[in-house]
């Protein structure tokens, strides 16, 4: 534990609220980042979304600091924090060639700086969440990314991170890493695949990418769902395996789970390109609500994170899910 991090305290301002953002978590590269399917500016647009449902302002929010490298190998493998500012290795995470051709300086600025930025935001989410009882990092959630490795537009181990500096600290002696994007979350599992005070709780389409047969083993509970899946049989089975997993810690190993990790992707609505699942709008903010519910319930913190989703509609879905928790109390936005 470093000294910077005894004498923090996280503490918010009166007009601040957990929500976790900056303005330089957009990826912007000349026109590059449209070769994806990924929506680099969604994060941006959930903000505004959210500034016009008259939820949060800019006062609102809680601006995250750029990780140090020191910050960084704590979790990461020195060579490959190196590695992926090579253009060829760069255009190999985010599945774009052309990215390849780019000098190693726009690498820098404009993909991996605003990247890195998000997972700052996680870690800063995941204390602020201790502090305060939940979080949201409108960002973050690269969970193909790892110890030595990097996948799917994911550079860095945001969840690891967060989560290792929690341990660090000694602030939680049990976390739940509960992993809803529509992929498998093959990075984290790896990382903590010898952590039994980490446990992976994944509901996936084991159709689609990464397709990491070896990363699987180390899933602690996996709920495998496709594009048959429907909007009942889905919250159902998620309600019925999540509940069941954290009462069985409770029994097994008390008290239980005193941190959740969500990452909450959105890349299971209906018509994404990549996820391949058929879940409504009206499915996916059941989803969260379901999670943030059972959060409360137990008295566990939870910290969020808005991960994949590859539609220009993603954005809004995010900030309604938000609205939704909002309105039933399982956050507070308002400002006394």
């Amino acid at each position: 534990m470093t000294e910077r991090d005894e004498e923090e305290d996280y503490s918010l301002e009166r007009h601040q609220r957990p929500i976790v953002y900056h303005s330089e978590y957009n990826v912007s590269a000349f026109g590059i980042e449209h070769l994806h399917p990924f929506d680099s500016s969604k994060w941006r647009r959930v903000i505004c979304y959210l500034k016009d449902m008259n939820l949060i302002t800019d006062s609102t929010l809680v601006e995250p600091n750029l990780p140090t490298f020191e910050e960084l190998v704590r979790v990461h493998d020195r060579k490959y924090l190196k590695s992926v500012r090579n253009p060829l290795k760069a255009a190999q995470i985010v599945e774009i060639p052309l990215v390849g051709c780019l000098p190693p300086c726009i690498i820098e600025n404009k993909l991996l700086h605003p990247l890195r930025l998000q997972a700052g935001g996680s870690v800063l989410a995941a204390n602020l969440a201790l502090k305060y009882g939940w979080a949201i990092n409108v960002g973050g959630g690269f969970h193909h990314a790892s110890h030595s490795d990097g996948g799917g537009f994911c550079f860095y181990a945001d969840i690891t991170m967060a989560i290792c500096d929690l341990f660090d600290k000694k602030a939680i002696s049990q976390a739940i890493v509960v992993d809803l994007d529509a992929h498998q979350g093959n990075g984290h599992a790896r990382d903590f695949a010898d952590n039994k005070n980490v446990f992976v709780f994944d509901v996936f389409n084991p159709n689609v990418y990464p397709h990491d047969r070896e990363a699987r083993q180390f899933i602690n509970k996996a709920v495998h769902v496709n594009g048959h899946t429907t909007d009942t049989s889905y919250i159902s089975e998620l309600r019925k395996q999540l509940t069941q997993c954290i009462e069985d810690r409770e029994r097994l190993h008390p008290p239980g789970f005193d941190f959740i990790m969500f990452n909450a992707g959105t890349d299971c609505l209906f018509g994404d390109p990549l996820g391949a699942m058929n879940l409504s709008p009206q499915c996916i903010i059941a989803r969260d609500e379901v999670v943030f519910k059972l959060a409360k319930s137990k008295g566990i913190p939870i910290c969020m994170l808005t991960s994949g989703g590859y539609q220009k509609d993603n954005a809004l879905l995010i900030a309604k899910s938000i609205e939704n928790l909002n309105s039933k109390n399982l956050i507070d936005l308002s400002i006394n």
